[in-house]
């Protein structure tokens, strides 16, 4: 098992410095507000199984690579998601370039390549960029769809 790292998140409510675990049960919360704080990691070959399919919560995967224009385009968008949606997704970033087994698992052959996992399961793809609002029009569509079919 890696060691648990952690990333810092402002709240998007009242602005206060969080940490918060790449991976762990439940859903991150301000530890002054208590609302839900966005949910946005780097995974890799190594952790992605602990980080992405162990999750409690439907996972966006942004699978990019750092010479990618439209990737560049596409993660503020996502950050922007991601936020948005805090408490109701978790946002995984892979580079693609730095980790060829997810690459070739999930058939990367265009970045960006966003999935939406649900405990590992794939339930949803999409190739190339996209502005902030289709993005989140996808994610709701593709988590609400998700629930309706496992009931």
């Amino acid at each position: 098992m890696s060691t648990m790292q952690a990333t810092t998140v402002s709240c998007p409510h009242c602005g206060r410095t969080n940490r918060v675990p790449v991976a762990a049960e439940g859903r991150p919360k301000c530890g002054h507000c208590k609302q839900p704080l966005p949910w946005m990691v780097d995974a890799g070959d190594d952790d992605f199984t602990e980080v992405a399919e162990r999750a409690g919560l439907p996972v966006v995967v942004d699978l990019w690579a750092t010479w990618c224009g439209p990737c560049r385009m596409v993660s503020p968008a996502l950050e922007k998601v991601a936020t948005d949606l805090a408490g109701r997704i978790k946002l995984v970033r892979v580079d693609v370039d730095k980790n060829p087994g997810l690459s070739r698992r999930f058939e990367v052959q265009a970045v960006p390549t966003l999935l939406i996992l649900d405990r590992g399961e794939t339930v949803a793809r999409q190739a190339g960029a996209a502005p902030a609002p289709a993005l989140r029009q996808w994610v709701e569509q593709s988590i609400t769809a998700r629930k309706g079919r496992s009931g």
